[in-house]
């Protein structure tokens, strides 16, 4: 197969750090305040706007605390599991790497005795709905690593006496969230709003801040997980008040990614970019003899972390770490030619492909990349058959 005429504008289909806005340059940074305290006035004034104008994109209600913490959406989550778990039953849903990872924690870490479980392999959803409104929940919103998605918030009881954490990190920005249904959302900035990394995002309902300050953990807490003081909440993180230092240049990229987002219509229009680089992807899947979509339900199908796997009948025979070593060769391939980067599936996950569709991706780029993917089967396939022969 002769290799495609047209190669994407921009290569970075990985998944975290994503492809930056349309149009980034370092010039972007030019106002950052690096050199600065992030406790001075101006600096304050940026970290605040990044709460404020990312309340006023995502719709977030208005009685709900927005506010910005260490260590990435991992960081966020952690405090939020640390902080609240065990006040009573605890049902963690997983059905992917980082789901997983938080069921490790509530079991091993938090040592939660009240503790079920609802797990699914990769490419499924368990049964949400034998998850209970009267105990807490904690899932992901996106499989990050399975490109499976939660498809809608009517599992969730309006009604619930437990409180909801949502790891919504690859979902945020791209799609719509049912905010009064979760009580704990967290994200990062390196997912959908393509910015750098090491900084989370923190939501709390009203219902979470009453837990907060009505229940003690019986554990200690690291001084980065401490939302509350005396019993009461430390309300300047809300308001831009950080726990621990963070880049100044990071900010003034996020606050470039949020400017660039409101000035293209806000949320619909990040949806809808994420969601035609999706269509993109269906279609040339539905004419594909070599892949195929790893959550085949069309209703749990993410549009950003979008993971496909070989379902060619002479590869996918082949054991898991043969698999492997034929995505590795593709991956190389399509990197050298210096069309796609990052683009394997996660470590974890069923040997296959991972392209990254959210909004700072140009659907022209993903339609770009397809018959690439093409060619570099091809290439491979052909390869590896000559190596067999």
């Amino acid at each position: 197969m002769q290799r495609p005429a047209r190669r994407p504008s921009n290569p970075c289909f990985g998944s975290g750090p994503t492809a930056k806005r349309p149009g980034w340059s370092v010039d972007a940074l030019q106002h950052a305040l690096v050199a600065r305290s992030h406790r001075s006035g101006p600096a304050k004034q940026r970290l605040a706007a990044v709460i404020e104008k990312s309340r006023a994109i995502l719709g977030i209600p208005d009685d709900y605390l927005l506010g910005i913490v260490p260590a990435s959406d991992t960081g966020a989550f952690e405090m939020a599991m640390w902080t609240m778990l065990g006040a009573r039953g605890c049902d963690v849903v997983a059905f992917e790497s980082f789901g997983s990872g938080w069921l490790t924690d509530a079991k091993k870490q938090l040592g939660l005795e009240d503790l079920r479980s609802f797990e699914a392999d990769y490419g499924a959803l368990p049964d949400l709905s034998a998850a209970s409104p009267d105990r807490d929940i904690v899932f992901t919103w996106n499989g990050t690593t399975s490109g499976v998605v939660v498809p809608d918030g009517d599992w969730i009881s309006s009604d619930r006496t437990g409180l909801t954490l949502c790891d919504a990190t690859s979902a945020v920005f791209a799609m719509d969230l049912p905010w009064p249904k979760l009580d704990v959302v967290t994200w990062s900035w390196q997912k959908v709003l393509g910015g750098e990394g090491q900084h989370g995002m923190l939501a709390l309902s009203p219902r979470a801040v009453e837990r907060l300050e009505s229940y003690t953990p019986p554990r200690p807490l690291p001084k980065i997980f401490r939302l509350t003081k005396g019993g009461r909440l430390i309300d300047g993180i809300f308001k831009g008040e950080t726990i621990n230092t963070p880049s100044m240049l990071a900010v003034e990229d996020v606050l470039d990614a949020l400017n660039w987002a409101e000035g293209i219509g806000g949320l619909p229009a990040l949806v809808e970019r994420s969601k035609a680089n999706l269509r993109a992807v269906e279609s040339w899947v539905g004419d594909s003899g070599w892949a195929g979509f790893l959550a085949e339900d069309p209703r749990t199908r993410s549009s950003t972390s979008i993971c496909l796997k070989i379902t060619d009948p002479v590869v996918a025979s082949r054991p898991a770490a043969e698999q492997a070593a034929f995505v590795k060769a593709m991956v190389k391939a399509l990197d050298e030619e210096k069309v796609a980067f990052d683009i394997a599936g996660y470590r974890d996950a069923p040997p296959g492909l991972r392209l990254w569709g959210g909004a700072t991706v140009e659907p022209e780029d993903t339609a770009c990349l397809l018959p690439w993917l093409d060619w570099a089967f091809a290439q491979t396939k052909a390869a590896a058959t000559e190596a067999a022969d």
